[in-house]
């Protein structure tokens, strides 16, 4: 089967799937070539790639992207001793 012949039938099936489920979601496919007959372009219709009319302006892949929240850096607090404890009597326990 040629090239053509195959993205004529996604773009037939496209059609057919658009037209029987009103309201899936077409995402356009950002590529550098269209190879797509003419007034159509590559699209996503569940992660598969094939030739139609899209219905939303979001990308499939920016769809799907998970946001993950930044990760939070806090910095250790260290305790400062206080002078007086430098200053501790012969024999005592905790001093250093």
């Amino acid at each position: 089967m040629s090239i053509t012949k195959s993205m004529a039938a996604a773009a037939a099936f496209a059609m057919i799937a658009s037209a029987a489920v009103a309201e899936m979601k077409v995402y356009p496919y950002h590529s550098s070539g269209n190879y797509c007959p003419d007034g159509l372009q590559p699209i996503t219709i569940s992660g598969v790639i094939c030739c139609g009319t899209p219905n939303t302006k979001q990308s499939y892949q920016s769809a799907m992207a998970h946001p993950t929240p930044k990760k939070k850096h806090y910095k250790k607090k260290h305790k400062h001793m206080s002078r007086a404890a430098d200053t501790c009597p012969e024999g005592t326990k905790g001093c250093y």
